[in-house]
């Protein structure tokens, strides 16, 4: 039963409601952030770090939507890649000068894309096999 489950193919589900969790998580932590007297600058690190990387993956899905060509999938797949090495080379040099602002990006980050994550597979597995 659970070889079937991963190696049953499925059409690949939008991406809009994972991608909106991700980003309601991230403006439900403001007033986390606010009320906790951590570090806003890290908030909005973390916010600009998760619209650029949404950004960046939806120019990527656009090129690697071109069918016809191994190619066009090939660059999307390192592009998505490079999101999150991107991310966190951003988080890493401004902690090297604000610890408190790259760490707080990096983690509520981190949060934010676990869930995207998460709930990519969960509704990516509940589609209907081929």
């Amino acid at each position: 039963m659970r070889e079937a489950l991963f190696a049953t193919p499925r059409p690949m589900p939008t991406r809009l409601v994972p991608v909106l969790a991700g980003g309601a998580l991230i403006l439900l932590a403001l007033p986390v952030f606010a009320l906790a007297g951590l570090s806003l600058r890290g908030w909005a690190l973390a916010a600009v770090l998760w619209l650029a990387a949404q950004a960046l993956g939806l120019l990527l899905s656009r090129v690697g939507a071109k069918g016809g060509s191994v190619a066009p999938a090939g660059v999307m797949g390192v592009g998505m890649m490079f999101r999150g090495v991107a991310v966190m080379i951003v988080a890493i040099a401004v902690a090297t000068s604000n610890l408190e602002v790259g760490l707080s990006a990096a983690v509520l980050y981190a949060f934010a894309y676990t869930l995207e994550l998460a709930l990519s597979v969960v509704t990516y597995l509940s589609g209907e096999p081929h």
